[in-house]
C-alpha cells in the first residue's frame, strides 16, 4: 500500500485489538489503523480519514463479518454522544479487554513483574449505575440531516465539538427519574421560550442541568443559568416540585463566567434539603451540590474493600492518604489504623473531608490542603513520623515525579496505588520498582460500556516482602 494519497482509501481488514480510548485496532501492509465503532473479531471495510505519526485513523464503512462479541446497542444515541462507546460489545468481552488493557500497560509496556494478577472485578449493575450527570443547554444542536427540526438541545457535547450538543431523549447512565427531569425541563424551557446558551457568543439564559442522586432514589437538581431571572427559575422549580416527588432539593447557580465550571460560583438553595444522604461501607456522607463523590457506588465499595483488605491494618499503623479528595479512603482506613493523614490540593474537598470525619465521629485523622509534592516531606514527616502505609489515588495524569522522589526518601513498608489510568500507573510503578515489588494487581470495572478501567496495585518494600 502506497504511503501517498491514502485519505479516503477503502481497505478490508480484521480488528485484532482495542485502544485505551476504545477504538478497534487493525493492521494492513505493516501499518496500524485505529477504527471507530469496531471491536476485536470484526471483519470490516474501513475508510482512511487521517494520518497520525504512528498510525492511521479510519472509519467503519461496512461490517463484512461481525465479531461474535458484537451486540445490538441499547441506546438510540449510540455512536453520537460518545458516552457509552462499547455498548455494541457484550459485557463479558468488555471485561476481557479491560483486564488485558491493564496488564498490557503494566507488563508489556511498563516491563513490570507482578506476583499475583487478579482477574477483573465486573459490575453487577451495568446500566443506570451513575449518581451524577451534567447536561448542557445549547442553542447549537447537533443534527443528523437538514430535515431535522432545529430545536435547541439539552444533552451531551458531541466528541470534539465544544459548541455542539446532542439532544438526549433517553440515557442509560443514571436511574429514573433522571430522564423524566431532563425532558420536563427541556420541554418547559422551549414552551416558555427561555433562551438556551450560545457557547460561541456567550449569550442566553440556560447553561447546565446537573442531577445528583443517592441509592435511596432521592435526587438533587443544580440549575446553572447565566443571569438572574426569578420568574423562569421559579417556574422550573415549581414544575419539578409538583411532578417529580423524588427530587428533594433544588439549587440555582448564577454563572456569568465564560466557562461552565461552578468553581467560585455561589449556589442558592431554592427548595428542599441542603444535601443528599449516602452510605458507603458503613460510613455516612452528606453530598453537597459541588462535592466530589464516586459516581458508581456499587463498584466503589468493591474497590475500597480491596484497599482495606490489602492494607491489612492492625491498629498500630500511621497511614498517609495522598490525593485524598473528600477523604473517603482515609475514613475507611482510619477505622483500622492508629492515625491517618490525608493530603489534597483542592481546599473545598478538604473542608468536605473534615465534615465527613465529624459526621462519622472519626477523630484519629488529619487533613491538609496543598500540593502533595510540597507537603509530603516538609511538614507531616517532621510532625508525626514515618508512615507504615502510603495510599496513592492520583488523577489520570498520575503522580508527580517529585512525589515519587519523596516516597523513595520515606520508603514506607507498603504502598497501595489506586489508578484510573494504567498507562501513567505503569510509568510511576517503574520509578518505584528498584525499591518495591508489585505483590498484586486488581482491575475493577467502574464504568460499563466504556473503555475506562480502575486498577489497584499493592507494593511492598523489597527488603520486607513476604511470601504470601
Amino acid at each position: 500500500m502506497s504511503r501517498t494519497n491514502l485519505h479516503g482509501q477503502l481497505l478490508d481488514v480484521e480488528i485484532i485489538d482495542t485502544t485505551v480510548e476504545g477504538k478497534g485496532v487493525a493492521k494492513y501492509d505493516e501499518k496500524v489503523f485505529f477504527v471507530n465503532n469496531a471491536i476485536p473479531g470484526d471483519k470490516l471495510k474501513i475508510k482512511i480519514i487521517s494520518k497520525k505519526r504512528r498510525y492511521f485513523e479510519a472509519q467503519n464503512q461496512e461490517i463484512i463479518e461481525a465479531s461474535t462479541n458484537r451486540q445490538k446497542p441499547f441506546c438510540k444515541h449510540f455512536g453520537l454522544c460518545g458516552g457509552c462507546k462499547w455498548q455494541h460489545m457484550n459485557y463479558s468481552a468488555q471485561l476481557v479487554f479491560k483486564e488485558k488493557q491493564v496488564y498490557d500497560q503494566l507488563e508489556r509496556i511498563g516491563k513490570l513483574s507482578i506476583k499475583k494478577k487478579h482477574p477483573i472485578l465486573g459490575c453487577q449493575t451495568i446500566q443506570f449505575y451513575r449518581n451524577k450527570l451534567d447536561f448542557t443547554f445549547s442553542i447549537h444542536s447537533w443534527f443528523l440531516n437538514e430535515n431535522d427540526i432545529k430545536k435547541p438541545a439539552l444533552g451531551f457535547h458531541i466528541p470534539g465539538r465544544f459548541d455542539k450538543v446532542l439532544n438526549i431523549e433517553e440515557c442509560f447512565f443514571q436511574p429514573e427519574p433522571s430522564n423524566k427531569i431532563r425532558n420536563l425541563v427541556r420541554e418547559l424551557a422551549l414552551k416558555e421560550q427561555m433562551p438556551f446558551y450560545d457557547m460561541k457568543k456567550h449569550e442566553g439564559f440556560l447553561r447546565n442541568l446537573i442531577l445528583r442522586n443517592n441509592r435511596n432514589g432521592e435526587f438533587m437538581i443544580i440549575l446553572s443559568v447565566a443571569y438572574e431571572q426569578t420568574e423562569w427559575i421559579k417556574l422550573i422549580q415549581q414544575r419539578i416540585q409538583e411532578q417529580i416527588p423524588e427530587v428533594k432539593s433544588f439549587y440555582v447557580a448564577i454563572n456569568s463566567k465564560l466557562n461552565d465550571s461552578l468553581e467560585n460560583v455561589p449556589l442558592k438553595l431554592l427548595w428542599g434539603s441542603e444535601t443528599l444522604k449516602e452510605t458507603l461501607l458503613d460510613l455516612h456522607f452528606d453530598i453537597s451540590p459541588v462535592s466530589f463523590f464516586q459516581t458508581n457506588l456499587f463498584q466503589t465499595e468493591q474497590l475500597y474493600s480491596k484497599v482495606l483488605e490489602w492494607a491489612n491494618l492492625t491498629g498500630n499503623e500511621l497511614v498517609y492518604d495522598l490525593f485524598c479528595g473528600t477523604g473517603t479512603i482515609s475514613l475507611i482506613l482510619a477505622k483500622k489504623a492508629k492515625f491517618v493523614i490525608g493530603i489534597e490540593y483542592v481546599k473545598e474537598a478538604i473542608n468536605d473531608a473534615y465534615s465527613n470525619a465529624t459526621k462519622n465521629n472519626i477523630k484519629n485523622i488529619y487533613f491538609e490542603a496543598g500540593d502533595v509534592k510540597d507537603l509530603l516531606l516538609k511538614k507531616n514527616i517532621q510532625d508525626v513520623g514515618k508512615p507504615e502505609l502510603i495510599v496513592l489515588d492520583p488523577p489520570r495524569s498520575g503522580v508527580h515525579p517529585e512525589v515519587i522522589e519523596s516516597i523513595l526518601q520515606i520508603l514506607p513498608p507498603k504502598i497501595i496505588y489506586v489508578s484510573c489510568n494504567a498507562s501513567t500507573q505503569a510509568r510511576d510503578l517503574f520509578l518505584l520498582s528498584n525499591q518495591y515489588n508489585i505483590v498484586a494487581s486488581q482491575p475493577v470495572d467502574m464504568f460499563p460500556h466504556t473503555s475506562h478501567v480502575e486498577n489497584i496495585v499493592l507494593l511492598e518494600k523489597i527488603s520486607t516482602i513476604n511470601n504470601q
